[in-house]
């Protein structure tokens, strides 16, 4: 069983969605809503620290006539996404355990949707089905499948694939361990951050601390992060930073390099590295605690 929310269109239809699932006017979205005001990737359901939560993406929703950008689902919500597109929360499935995979050089994360495990260069968990993938995870009502070379099996906790440093299996995560815990602290107290975004360079001021500085790529990033307010996936980060690079491994292992570097830039000046954050499922956004202050002078 994984987490996931039941959503009631105005159709009277159910549609079931859970950690990493697409609500929009894509054809790949899990929750197609076809009208000319909703994005085409308008939200996203995303499992933080034991809760599935709505995220905006390209366009906010509103609960109670209250727009909003983030939004615990619980049952009986009413969340219209425009004028006329309301669905209605029916119900949430909350299990103590969730499917995920983890690696000798892949952290542990929760499987989400159709995804694939990609093993060059290095192992990687990406969204969709991959052609070339060593193995491609789905469910099955409530059951997580496996297709690999040797045909589609049930995934059970103690499926492996590779060996040595390459290895990745499959493991059980307690869900409040699944996905993203958006205010944790990491066994200290931070000062509050102003972030100052200038497009191609950031400046992050901590008081009684000297100012961090990030240019290029790491700063646009954080600005684009920081304008929109919303979780972005890293493919389009990746694409504006590079755009005549179309192939999406190469891209990739450069979006990946320059984030390990301003991570490791972060660490240094004794930020925290998980600023930049990713939700398990392809998509980023920045990590802001209430005390935090984004001044966008972009």
């Amino acid at each position: 069983m994984r987490a996931s929310v039941t959503l009631r269109t105005a159709d009277g239809r159910d549609h079931e969605l859970g950690h990493g699932d697409l609500i929009g006017r894509l054809w790949s979205a899990r929750l197609q809503l076809a009208s000319p005001d909703v994005s085409e990737a308008h939200a996203l359901v995303s499992l933080r620290g034991g809760q599935l939560h709505l995220l905006a993406l390209r366009g906010l929703f509103a609960l109670r006539g209250r727009p909003s950008k983030d939004l615990v689902l619980q049952v009986g919500q009413r969340i219209a996404f425009a004028r006329d597109v309301e669905v209605t929360v029916v119900d949430v499935i909350l299990p103590d355990t969730t499917l995920g995979l983890e690696g000798q050089s892949l952290l542990r994360q929760p499987l989400a949707g159709v995804c694939s495990l990609m093993t060059a260069p290095r192992p990687r968990l990406v969204p969709g089905r991959q052609q070339g993938a060593a193995a491609v995870f789905f469910m099955v009502d409530d059951r997580w499948m496996v297709q690999t070379d040797s045909g589609i099996a049930r995934l059970t906790s103690d499926w492996r694939h590779g060996t040595a440093e390459h290895a990745v299996w499959a493991t059980e995560i307690a869900l409040r361990h699944a996905g993203q815990h958006p205010t944790r602290a990491q066994g200290k107290v931070d000062r509050p951050l102003r972030i100052e975004l200038h497009f191609d360079s950031v400046h992050v001021h901590r008081e009684g601390l000297p100012t961090v500085s990030l240019h290029g790529h790491a700063a646009r990033v954080v600005t684009e992060l920081g304008t929109t307010g919303t979780s972005i996936p890293w493919s389009d980060l990746a694409s504006a930073l590079w755009p005549d690079l179309s192939d999406r491994d190469p891209l990739r292992k450069r979006f990946d390099s320059m984030l390990a570097r301003t991570r490791r830039k972060l660490r240094q000046a004794g930020l925290r590295t998980d600023l930049i954050s990713a939700d398990g499922a392809g998509h980023f956004h920045l990590l802001l605690r209430p005390s935090d202050q984004l001044d966008d002078r972009s």
